[in-house]
Order: structure tokens, then sequence, then C-alpha cells
């Protein structure tokens, strides 16, 4: 160990595709220097995907919090973000599920990018409304904050909470 704060960030990647914002993990680690979280995507040192994977350029990665206030703020189209090779991973659905996967990873829960909880599995059936929606805009708020209480508190919300356990 070299005593260095990392972790993992649950979001989009939009240099895979053009035009397009694909359900994609990285890793972000705590620089002393420039006193800020770096996020690299290892996947792709040596592509030429961006110019520079290990300080990715802001919107590069998007977080899902980031992209679900971009979403309600009408600055992108919800259904250009999802998972390759399915049907059914996209738009405002994906876009939640992955605002819920980033807390839950932060506060290290255990999910990974196919896991469910709470009422995802409700908006991947357009099964919410405006309160679930409401709730979200609270998720990528704190998430924004970087407070590690309030990301912790996040998950005494019913609508959010991870299962005990997770059968794939």
């Amino acid at each position: 160990m070299r005593g260095i704060a990392a972790r993992a960030r649950c979001g989009f990647a939009t240099y895979f595709v053009a035009e397009r914002g694909l359900d994609h993990w990285i890793t972000e680690y705590w620089d002393t220097a420039l006193a800020r979280w770096v996020r690299i995507d290892s996947e792709i040192l040596g592509t030429g995907h961006v110019d520079r994977p290990e300080d990715l350029a802001p919107g590069e990665f998007v977080t899902g919090g980031e992209a679900w206030v971009q979403y309600r703020s009408g600055l992108i189209d919800p259904d250009v973000f999802g998972v390759t090779g399915t049907g059914h991973a996209w738009g405002r659905a994906e876009i939640s599920g992955n605002a819920v996967r980033d807390p839950a990873v932060l506060c290290k829960l255990g999910t990974l990018p196919w896991d469910g909880g709470g009422r995802m599995t409700a908006a991947y059936e357009d099964k919410t409304g405006p309160g679930y929606d409401r709730l979200i805009d609270t998720v990528a708020a704190v998430c924004a904050r970087d407070d590690p209480l309030s990301l912790t508190r996040l998950f005494a919300y019913e609508d959010l909470a991870v299962p005990q356990r997770i059968v794939g």
C-alpha cells in the first residue's frame, strides 16, 4: 500500500462512441499536490481514446449524478446514455441507476455494474414518478458535495437501499 486515497466512480464514458455516454466505471485518486480527486481510466491507458487517460478532462467521464443533473437541466439527451449491447438499459432510467450506484460505491457498499436495489427496477419499468426524480436530485447534489457523512445518510432512504444479498 502506498497510502493514496482511491475510489471507484460509476457513470458514463463519452470517449468510446461519438455522441454517446456509455455505462462505465473509472477510478479516482486523491492528488495532494493538486488538492483534488483525479479521474483515471486505466482501461484505456495507451489506447489514444483521450489525450490524458491518467487525468480525464471534464466531460470525458461523467458520474451518474453529473449526468442526472445535466439531464434534468435539459443539457443532454438521456436516450444517448446507456449500456452497449442492451435495448432496455438506456435513457433516464440508466442515468438514475448510475446516480444511485455511484454513492453506493463511494460508500464501499460492494455493488457491481449490473446490481440493482431500492427502486431501480421500478425506474427501468417506468414505474417511478416525480418524487423519485426529486430523490435522485438529492443523490446527485450529495455526490457533488463529496461529504462522506451525507453520502452514508442517503442509504437510510428505502428507495435507495442496497440489498443485503444480491443474486445475479
